[in-house]
């Protein structure tokens, strides 16, 4: 999440605004999905200004929200980011395991501590709102320069919209992923050492995630994902004409089958890295070959019995079994080097989390049910294996890129910029009567010095 929060000094001077804009929203919010195979990733938008239900909630620290019908999503951060994870489960179905929240400052910090992004603008661009202003081709962004590049609302597809930003900070941030692999700084923890402990000072986090280890570890599972399997889309909304003039932004067509793909964990791209067949993940497993020993960790009787038995039942090798484990408040399935793809077959049929699943020492895959999991063939709160999704609906809309696409922020061609009158000077006027294109804009503002080199 990326809060538009003025509380710090250096919030208000980086944002503006100081005085009138109280509160927070979540301005930007993205899901990011690694599957559990570490094969492939999503990242999937949010747009601020949808509009959507959330029942109420409470984050520690922060004041009770009551239940909101048809309230803009950024909204939800007002009641902290427990709120917000709460208002984008509600929204998407997606289990939600971690969260990430930076402030303005937090951008800043974290651009300096990489060293910078590289990215390309299509034309000269200027945006007086968010103070970007660039010229035609590549720059190397950080500090101030970032921030202004992901802020920039004004200057980028048509000017009308957060959809132009929205496509901006996934070059941007698809910039800075592909920088830090080719660099081998996501595979090396001493690399990551001193970027994971600025991240803790510029990052709000939640406790699972609250040191430089954690962080790491997620880096390193992040980089085991080729460029060319990650892919990055907004979900789909559509304008919805009010009676009484206006319009809202609801959720529209093919957004469900968007979230259902990430919940179910599988890819929207190919082994090739293009958009394409459904669960095109790891190769595919036969259940048959797989054998299971099933370990009962509960105190219910034939537990592990019934497990095994589900399996089979499922298609599993008849050679899976069961008999007692060691105590377990929590289910785990550990499998020995090589045999990664068929735990994930078992984890899916199963419907377990991709955290219950890890490389263990032994021979064998082994599955200890624990206290978690005392009743049902399905994890609590889980899904068995799921069916194939239609990828061309889930992406249709959606303005995707994969990873490996390599591609210049679109300015816009429309006389949208607003903050600058007709002699090129800041103004304090929303429409002032001269309007411009973000290039006429930067030809006007000559006095303003260029964001980068």
């Amino acid at each position: 999440m990326g809060s538009d929060a003025r509380n710090s000094a250096a919030d208000c001077k980086l944002g503006g605004a100081c005085g009138t804009a109280s509160g927070a929203r979540a301005d930007v919010e993205m899901i990011v999905h690694i599957s559990a195979d570490r094969s492939n990733a999503t990242v999937m938008s949010i747009p601020r200004d949808l509009r959507t239900d959330w029942s109420g909630c409470h984050d520690p620290g922060h004041p009770s929200m009551p239940a909101q019908t048809r309230a803009q999503i950024n909204s939800a951060l007002n009641g902290g980011p427990g709120c917000s994870v709460v208002a984008v489960h509600q929204l998407t179905g997606i289990p939600i395991d971690h969260f990430m929240m930076i402030d303005f400052a937090g951008v800043v910090a974290m651009s300096n501590a990489v060293g910078g992004t590289h990215v390309c603008v299509s034309k000269n661009v200027y945006d007086p709102y968010s103070h970007l202003k660039l010229k035609e081709g590549s720059h190397t962004l950080k500090g101030d320069a970032a921030l202004e590049f992901v802020r920039t609302r004004h200057g980028f597809g048509d000017s009308s919209d957060s959809r132009g930003r929205t496509d901006a900070q996934h070059i941007f941030l698809n910039a800075l992923l592909n920088q830090m692999k080719s660099k081998g700084t996501l595979s090396s923890p001493s690399k990551m050492w001193g970027m994971a402990n600025a991240a803790t000072k510029a990052l709000t986090v939640d406790n699972s995630l609250d040191s430089p280890s954690k962080l790491i570890d997620l880096a390193l599972d992040l980089n085991k994902v080729p460029a060319g399997r990650i892919t990055w889309a907004t979900m789909q909304t559509q304008d919805v004409d009010l009676p009484g003039g206006g319009s809202e932004t609801l959720i529209g067509p093919g957004a469900k089958e968007m979230f259902k793909t990430i919940a179910d964990d599988q890819s929207l791209t190919a082994s090739t890295g293009k958009k394409g067949s459904p669960s095109a993940t790891a190769s595919p497993v036969s259940a048959a070959s797989v054998a299971v020993h099933v370990e009962n960790g509960t105190e219910v009787y034939h537990r592990g019995v019934a497990i095994a038995q589900a399996l089979i039942d499922q298609g599993f090798s008849k050679e899976t079994d069961s008999g007692n484990g060691t105590p377990s408040t929590a289910t785990s399935l550990t499998y020995p080097a090589r045999q990664k793809a068929q735990a994930q077959a078992v984890a899916k049929a199963l419907g377990l989390p991709s955290k219950a699943v890890e490389q263990g020492t032994g021979s064998q895959i082994v599955l200890l049910i624990g206290t978690d999991w005392t009743t049902g063939d399905t994890f609590p709160g889980g899904k068995p294996t799921p069916t194939h999704v239609d990828t061309q609906v889930a992406l249709n809309g959606s303005h995707q890129q994969t990873g490996d696409t390599k591609k210049c922020a679109t300015v816009s061609p429309y006389n949208d910029v607003i903050g600058l009158d007709a002699n090129g000077m800041p103004t304090s006027e929303d429409h002032p009567p001269s309007s411009t294109s973000p290039t006429e804009a930067y030809a006007l503002a000559k006095n303003v010095k260029d964001s980068a080199p």
